[in-house]
């Protein structure tokens, strides 16, 4: 039997949307390094995952000189209920992203990138041979920068896994998202177990392998704990877990604002399971610190 953190202070758990509590507070974006990393994203004609996907650490990252570079458009198959990302049938497929991604990387200086993408189902290969392409060509280009890679669900298209991840990056993130019974809400053309096995693939195949999981979203203690568990059990070495922000009123309701003291609760019993690094907190994101997990 585990014990459950029993909150010193008052929880402030609100349930509903209501009004965002103090610890989900940032500040807007402002400086100069966020002003160069917005000219190259302009210039170079890129999609950020910062901007897509709303992200409220936006302002501290590109402040910093980084950003989370998603590839293959900025229109998705998928139509997840959290995420801000716009959902379609996409008609954008550059032969030329992997070169500019690259170049803005290697302008950026960046010393350890992370890029995303889109789903892209009705591609025969998920995308995988301009995933490949974009890491190769950082590489040849900043040889010294590490990559994570945080790789859509291939539907179980294996060798399209091994393609994207076969380029040289040093991490390979898959996040699950959220705990198996909110999937059809939250998730519904991803599989649970297929995400898990996508894991245990990556790790078999020699990856450094992570995964992010969002709260708030309805789910109890008891299932994150669970989801941690299988988790360890199919080869997933780094943990984050942030708090859900509907994104607009369309999207799933925030059914709770999770307390600070509980993420700490996560950190320390992911931490107990053998996670090489868990990174827990209200506004974390899956690639927040992502050079810290190497």
């Amino acid at each position: 039997m585990i014990d459950l953190p029993v909150l010193t202070s008052d929880p402030r758990n609100i349930k509903g949307d209501s009004k965002r509590p103090d610890w989900l507070r940032v500040k807007l974006p402002t400086g100069e390094n966020y002003k160069h990393v917005r000219s190259l994203v302009d210039n170079y004609k890129l999609h950020t995952i910062c901007e897509s996907g709303n992200c409220p650490n936006m302002g501290e990252c590109w402040g910093a000189g980084t950003a989370t570079f998603m590839i293959l458009g900025n229109v998705c198959t998928r139509g997840c209920s959290f995420c801000a990302v716009q959902t379609g049938r996409p008609q954008e497929y550059d032969q030329d992203e992997p070169r500019r991604v690259a170049e803005a990387i290697k302008l950026m200086q960046v010393k350890h990138a992370v890029i995303t993408s889109v789903n892209r189902d009705e591609l025969k290969d998920r995308g995988a041979e301009i995933w490949y392409q974009t890491v190769v060509k950082v590489k040849e280009l900043s040889p010294t920068t590490t990559i994570e890679t945080l790789i859509p669900d291939v539907k179980a298209n294996w060798d399209a896994l091994i393609r994207m991840i076969s380029a040289g990056q040093e991490v390979v993130s898959h996040n699950m998202e959220t705990v198996p019974s909110l999937y059809k809400r939250v998730r519904p053309q991803a599989r649970y177990e297929r995400s898990l096995e996508q894991i245990k693939r990556t790790k078999d195949y020699g990856k450094r392998t992570k995964s992010g999981v969002m709260v708030g979203l309805g789910e109890t203690k008891a299932e994150m704990l669970q989801i941690m568990d299988d988790l360890r059990a199919h080869g997933c070495d780094v943990l984050t877990i942030g708090q859900y922000l509907q994104p607009t009123k369309m999207h799933h309701p925030v059914i709770e604002y999770v307390h600070p003291e509980v993420f700490a609760f996560y950190k320390e019993e992911g931490e107990k399971r053998g996670f090489s690094f868990v990174e827990s907190g209200a506004l974390v994101r899956s690639s927040y610190h992502s050079e810290r997990h190497l």
